[in-house]
């Protein structure tokens, strides 16, 4: 399955509350959510940090599961798309800022029960001269266990970059890396957290430090929850 990841900036003249509230309330509800082909819809709107930069790159999260290649091209082809979700995007966001992966996701802590609305999404490039190959293969099997470690996780999944993207050149972003954890509150004490600190530590050991970038987001499902439990 495609897990396809859609970062996204107000357009000019939108503040980050008026852009969150349109893309929840109504494009998602209206018009991106209607596409046939989409099984999972979710979007994160960004919950602003002590220490985040004045003027973020992006202000929310789009997240949709498509089942193939097949389906997600069918999916650009349709009304829904052409005449809805495409036509709607310049009434709220700032299309030439958005940035699209289409990532294969890796689940590393499943998590039980309700997972919570609160995540932190940490995008990766890997440092020059690491091949994709290495960087995918050190990711899953020596950073990964670092996570479990870490106090108060709840779910951890690692969303890597597919193949195709690669196809032409390099791809703006290798991963997107998700932790969940109760609320913004628990997250704040658990960064802090020594575990937490080695788990950012050795990811700056595979990634390129200039190319890591954290958002702490609150989930808004829109399609499909129940089928990611």
């Amino acid at each position: 399955m495609i897990h396809q990841i859609i970062l996204a900036h107000p357009k000019p003249g939108m503040t980050e509350q008026e852009f969150q509230r349109y893309w929840v309330e109504q494009h998602a509800v209206r018009y991106a959510s209607k596409i046939p082909q989409i099984r999972r819809y979710c979007v994160g709107t960004r919950v602003p940090r002590p220490d985040d930069a004045e003027a973020p790159l992006w202000s929310g999260v789009a997240e949709i599961w498509l089942e193939n290649e097949q389906e997600q091209l069918a999916s650009l082809q349709t009304p829904e798309f052409l005449e809805g979700a495409r036509l709607d995007e310049p009434r709220w966001a700032a299309f030439w800022r958005t940035v699209v992966l289409d990532t294969e996701a890796h689940v590393v802590v499943p998590g039980g029960g309700e997972t919570p609305a609160v995540k932190v999404m940490i995008l990766v490039k890997r440092r020059e001269g690491l091949p994709l190959a290495d960087f995918r293969a050190d990711s899953l099997t020596r950073h990964a266990p670092l996570a479990e470690k870490v106090p108060g996780l709840r779910r951890y999944v690692q969303n890597h970059t597919r193949d195709a993207s690669y196809g032409v050149g390099e791809a703006v972003l290798d991963a997107a890396h998700q932790l969940w954890f109760d609320d913004a509150q628990a997250y704040e004490a658990v960064r802090r957290t020594p575990e937490y600190q080695a788990l950012l530590a050795d990811l700056l050991r595979i990634a390129e430090p200039r190319y890591v970038h954290t958002l702490l987001l609150e989930e808004h499902w829109i399609l499909g929850r129940e089928a990611g439990a």
